[in-house]
């Protein structure tokens, strides 16, 4: 059966348009997407929709780390094999996937939840902040890192929080900055070989 599946059709645009809002999509991206959604069967448009709904309505913050999960305390916080003693601040929970992914890090987390960004208008009171100084005076916490991006809102926001965090007497680490797997010295920029030689370690 042919269907004229025209943009003029009121809930293909709005389709199209709420797709367009996602980061990353263009508007051809948000096109096909639709015109796939149109294509499939409904029962894959139902699932989508309800998988949608779910984020919104069953996921939460944790009210110790700030990451997002469908139980509080999340499973990262309440579990007896993590090192209660070392806390990693990241910014987003996308970054605790990619640190656990390396299976090296047995400590906590702390969600930030952005970065301070004048430019954006985004201050200290925008971010998770208070609620990691909370954390921090119970006594339990002997490190924290600072795992923030290498951009500049990044240092600014890690500066920010050593500056915090410095007169409460614990160690404060920075996730070392060096060179790629695979990488070439004659590629690298100074501040990556600058970073390489900083976290150096012995042999």
């Amino acid at each position: 059966m042919n269907h004229d599946f025209s943009p003029a059709v009121e809930p293909v645009a709005r389709l199209i348009a709420e797709f367009h809002k996602l980061p990353g999509i263009g508007p051809k991206t948000a096109a096909r997407l639709t015109y796939y959604l149109l294509r499939r069967p409904a029962e894959e448009a139902h699932a989508l929709a309800e998988a949608i709904i779910a984020v919104k309505e069953k996921l939460t913050l944790c009210s110790q780390c700030q990451n997002i999960t469908d139980t509080d305390p999340c499973a990262l916080c309440h579990g007896d094999q993590r090192n209660h003693t070392q806390i990693c601040v990241v910014e987003e929970p996308l970054d605790i996937l990619a640190l656990e992914r390396t299976r090296c890090y047995q400590g906590i987390y702390h969600v930030l939840h952005g970065v301070i960004s004048p430019m954006e208008g985004i201050g200290p009171d925008q971010l998770k902040i208070r609620e990691l100084l909370g954390r921090l005076k119970g006594g339990e916490v002997s490190e924290v890192i600072m795992a923030t991006n290498p951009s500049l809102e990044g240092e600014a926001t890690a500066m920010y929080l050593h500056r915090l965090i410095a007169p409460l007497g614990i160690k404060i680490t920075r996730l070392a900055r060096g060179l790629p797997v695979g990488g070439d010295l004659e590629y690298a920029d100074e501040v990556t070989l600058t970073r390489a030689l900083e976290g150096r370690q012995e042999f």
